[in-house]
């Protein structure tokens, strides 16, 4: 074990990164009763705060980076810890000295990808608008109304594309004034943030702040809750002030203005799953059950651990880019509750989620007779 006060006084550090809060912690384990990793393995948020307090945190501990920032933990402290905070501040110091578990040792890759394409995905950046290429989608500009700020995995990933083809279908048809910024994109950076690299989320965030003051852009449309979240919450730090909107709200909106109709019949068990970053960490619960409820012939049904007490995929945290053993991913749980509620179908509105539980079909037994929706494919299907 290397104890961080041979590198400097452990308080002092903790409290320049961000994790002042580890003090108020008395020991109650609530957070330890809540965590999503005490289903598949021994875990103790408790022990990493109480190492940090007495200066004795193994820097070099895989346990620093298992954390998916769920936001289950900080509902149930009585102290506001502020377990995430204070959690990150760790990987910061960690990042600081890079010092990282072989588990971790992803990251830097992802590190240079987003430095080097503003992506994760070591893609180049002309090809970000790619996948809109034959479907007519406009460029950006100060007379549109609607930025749709695509994101990394839905501009990238092959499964994703889907969703932003049908998302855009949908815009179409609901004629809402829209474009895109394509290469002028650059990732939200929502996740490396929350490995630790403060520097480069500055960066990737600077880069954006910039695009969208320079096009004009004022209201911005996200698919994933992660560019929600980043962009509602984080980005006004540094003086980004935009309105935000996530494509489960504009659904809503879209149909409840009666822009744009259900008309075809969805004759399915369907069963939602809640998004740490839409769900705990925004309070969006409601606005895609409202829209599934709308769709004739569908059958809405819930699983265990629903709304609040939703189980976290396994993504967050920047663990979407980290292995995880056979046995103890979420994602795994996670569809074998839905298969157990009678579902036919899986849907969700976050691509971290939708990209666990395509993996997870592969390995869960009976995985193959359920599909994997993302919210707005669903929608584009029955207007």
């Amino acid at each position: 074990m290397e104890n961080l006060s041979d590198y400097k006084e452990i308080s002092d550090m903790i409290k320049a990164s961000g994790g002042d809060a580890f003090k108020r912690c008395f020991q109650c384990g609530l957070c330890d009763i809540v965590c999503p990793w005490n289903k598949v393995r021994s875990f103790s948020m408790r022990k990493i705060v109480r190492e940090a307090a007495f200066g004795f945190t193994d820097i070099e501990s895989e346990e620093l980076w298992l954390c998916t920032t769920c936001g289950k933990c900080p509902t149930h402290c009585p102290r506001d810890v502020q377990q995430i905070e204070s959690g990150i501040a760790l990987r910061k110091i960690a990042t600081e000295y890079d010092i990282l578990p072989a588990s971790a040792a992803p990251i830097r890759g992802i590190s240079g990808s987003l430095t080097g394409e503003g992506n994760p995905f070591n893609e180049e950046r002309k090809k970000r608008a790619d996948w809109a290429k034959e479907l007519g989608v406009k460029e950006f500009d100060e007379e549109t109304e609607l930025l749709y700020f695509t994101g990394c995995y839905f501009s990238y990933d092959p499964r994703l594309k889907k969703a932003a083809i049908a998302t855009v279908k949908i815009l179409k048809k609901a004629e809402v004034n829209f474009g895109i910024l394509g290469q002028k994109e650059s990732c939200c950076g929502e996740s490396i943030r929350k490995t630790g690299n403060e520097q480069l989320f500055k960066k990737l965030a600077y880069q954006n702040i910039n695009t969208f003051v320079e096009n004009g852009v004022k209201k911005i449309l996200v698919s994933s809750p992660h560019c929600y979240h980043t962009f509602k919450n984080e980005y006004p730090e540094l003086m980004g002030n935009f309105e935000v909107i996530h494509i489960s709200e504009y659904l809503w909106k879209l149909l409840d203005g009666k822009k744009l109709k259900l008309q075809k019949e969805y004759n399915k068990k369907v069963t939602y799953h809640d998004p740490c970053y839409l769900g705990r960490h925004n309070g969006i619960y409601s606005q895609p059950r409202q829209i599934l409820k709308q769709i004739h012939g569908l059958e809405l049904i819930e699983m265990e651990e629903t709304m609040e007490n939703s189980l976290c995929c396994g993504g967050g945290g920047g663990r979407i880019w980290m292995e995880t053993p056979k046995g103890e991913r979420f994602s795994d749980i996670r569809l074998q509750q839905a298969i157990n509620a009678g579902a036919e179908v899986l849907v969700t509105a976050c691509p971290y989620c939708i990209a666990n539980f395509e993996d997870s079909k592969l390995t869960v037994k009976g995985g193959e007779q359920i599909e994997i929706k993302e919210l707005a494919e669903i929608i584009e299907r029955v207007i």
